[in-house]
C-alpha cells in the first residue's frame, strides 16, 4: 500500500511558474513509475509526465515539452512537476500517481492516486 500526497498548487499569472510536489509513504518501495495527470473542469483526466523511480527516464505530453519538467528525489520518497511558462490552459487539478510495474501513460495502470492539488492560471 502506498500513499501520495499532492502539494504547491496556488493562484498564478500566465507566464509564472510553479512547482508541484508529491510526497509518497508506505510500501514505497514497490513503485517503479510515478507520474502526473490533470483534470480541468468538464474534461477527461489527461496524462502530464511520467518518470520511472530507479533510471530516471521521463516522458511528456506534447502540449506541456519544454515548459514543464519532472523530477524525483528517491532519498526523500518525491517527485515533482516544475510547472514554467503557465499558460491558462494548464488550469486543472494535478494529481500524481504510482504503479508497480510499467512506464505508461495509462491511468489504468496507475496503483496509486494522491488527492489533488488545484492549478489556476490567470490570462
Amino acid at each position: 500500500q502506498v500513499q501520495l500526497v499532492e502539494s504547491g498548487g496556488g493562484l498564478v499569472q500566465a507566464g509564472d511558474s510553479l512547482r508541484l510536489s508529491c510526497a509518497a509513504s508506505g510500501r514505497t518501495f514497490r513503485i517503479y513509475t510515478m507520474g502526473w495527470f490533470r483534470q480541468a473542469p468538464g474534461k477527461e483526466r489527461e496524462f502530464v509526465a511520467v518518470i520511472t523511480w530507479s533510471g530516471g527516464s521521463t516522458s511528456y505530453t506534447d502540449s506541456v515539452k519544454g515548459r514543464f519538467t519532472i523530477s524525483r528525489d528517491n532519498a526523500k520518497n518525491t517527485v515533482y512537476l516544475q510547472m514554467n511558462s503557465l499558460k491558462p490552459e494548464d488550469t486543472a487539478v494535478y494529481y500524481c500517481a504510482a504503479n508497480e510495474r510499467s512506464y505508461t501513460n495509462s491511468a489504468r495502470a496507475y496503483d496509486y492516486w494522491g488527492q489533488g492539488t488545484q492549478v489556476t492560471v490567470s490570462s
